[in-house]
């Protein structure tokens, strides 16, 4: 249906302009019931969108900023691969004092969620040391000896305790801070794995000793090259993936 799908948050509803960061969406800012607010339009499955507006609204229930799902008029959280969120207001975080915060959001988050369900067609990084698809990532599409360094990367996290990831935090983009709170937005690539892919922070922000931040910085790294293969910035990441 495409933008056609606003229609059903009423009469009014409108896109005002398009916004940075939707690579695998369109996003824009948009209006309705007279209120800024953002759409996410794509092509991820009803299961797909349940999964995240069901843990947005845990999360908000539990005390985290993040984007509220905004109902159509008949009570739908998502129609046609379309999402309405509220719009967060903020910046991005600019000092090691500020990404400490974003770290112990995070952390927050990753205690929230022990035990989640995973996202419905998503794998874990440890599920690829067997598996070669999950959502967007491909392994065959890469180059072999690239999936045996991502590969060896994850197995250092086999065993540990899974949770919800936001995915991407290190991105400033995906972070809003005010004085009192910070928020993460942006939860396409959130899914269920081990909360390492969401601690290699800028200035070790979350202060892992230098065994654990290096396990999470390959792990991570061969996350992001895996889930954005064959773009530059997945070709970049994969470079710092040392080699076996």
């Amino acid at each position: 249906m495409g933008w056609e799908a606003l229609g059903q948050w009423g009469e009014d509803a409108a896109r005002i302009e398009p916004l940075a960061g939707g690579v695998a969406n369109d996003v824009w800012s948009v209006r309705v019931d007279g209120h800024l607010a953002v759409g996410r339009l794509g092509v991820r499955s009803d299961a797909d969108l349940a999964w995240e507006t069901n843990l947005l609204q845990h999360l908000d229930r539990e005390g985290l900023t993040v984007p509220m799902p905004i109902p159509t008029m008949d009570g739908r959280l998502f129609a046609d691969g379309l999402v309405v969120m509220t719009y967060v207001e903020g910046g991005p975080p600019e000092t090691e004092a500020d990404w400490r915060r974003v770290a112990e959001t995070l952390r927050r988050l990753h205690r929230l969620t022990r035990g989640w369900p995973q996202r419905p067609g998503w794998r874990s990084s440890t599920d690829l040391l067997n598996a070669e698809t999950g959502t967007k990532i491909n392994l065959s599409a890469m180059p072999p000896e690239g999936v045996a360094r991502c590969r060896v990367a994850w197995a250092r996290l086999t065993g540990r305790q899974t949770c919800v990831v936001h995915g991407n935090p290190s991105n400033p983009g995906n972070i809003r801070m005010t004085a009192d709170r910070v928020a993460l937005i942006d939860w396409d690539e959130a899914h269920v794995d081990v909360p390492d892919l969401d601690l290699a922070l800028p200035h070790n922000a979350a202060g892992l000793d230098g065994g654990a931040h290096d396990i999470a910085a390959q792990a991570s790294a061969a996350w992001e090259a895996a889930v954005c293969w064959d773009d530059d910035y997945a070709v970049k990441r994969l470079a710092e993936v040392r080699a076996v």
